[in-house]
């Protein structure tokens, strides 16, 4: 039912720290279970990388939330073209070079998070998507993302 699903990498986020927006990079090395290089959410762990879709983006803007940029909601891979929290635990991905597989849809929100300090409220409990990357490589801005 999902394969044949596409969409696209807009923009790759990274940041040092946990709890904070994340800076825009125009590519990202993400290694095999680990994620990210150099991102505050790698590790060992099943939360590797997080992806938040545009079209969530699309949905607080129309609940008048302005100036949300890639990043803004702490996520690695800002997409294009899916439905990322209709995606079945499971499901694998190609992102540019890299195989991810969806771990976790949604999580809990800290208190104190400095998104929803800056923002007012946060797509990512409910929107976003965790994968661990099951083969590593580079993904860059604009590549494409195939469900398979």
């Amino acid at each position: 039912m999902y394969k044949d699903i596409r969409g696209k990498v807009l923009s790759i986020n990274i940041s040092d720290k946990k709890g904070v927006i994340k800076e825009p990079i125009k590519e990202g090395l993400f290694i095999e279970n680990f994620g990210l290089e150099k991102d505050a959410h790698s590790g060992n762990w099943h939360r590797q990388v997080s992806l938040l879709g545009i079209e969530s983006f699309d949905k607080m803007e129309n609940q008048g939330i302005e100036g949300l940029v890639p990043g803004v909601f702490a996520e690695n891979i800002t997409t294009e073209g899916i439905i990322l929290y209709e995606l079945p635990i499971g499901t694998k991905l190609i992102i540019g070079e890299t195989i991810q597989e969806v771990t976790q849809i949604g999580k809990e929100c800290h208190t104190g998070c400095a998104i929803s300090q800056k923002v007012g409220k946060c797509v990512m409990p409910k929107e976003g998507i965790f994968t661990k990357v099951l083969k590593g490589g580079v993904i860059k801005e604009g590549d494409i993302i195939e469900v398979i």
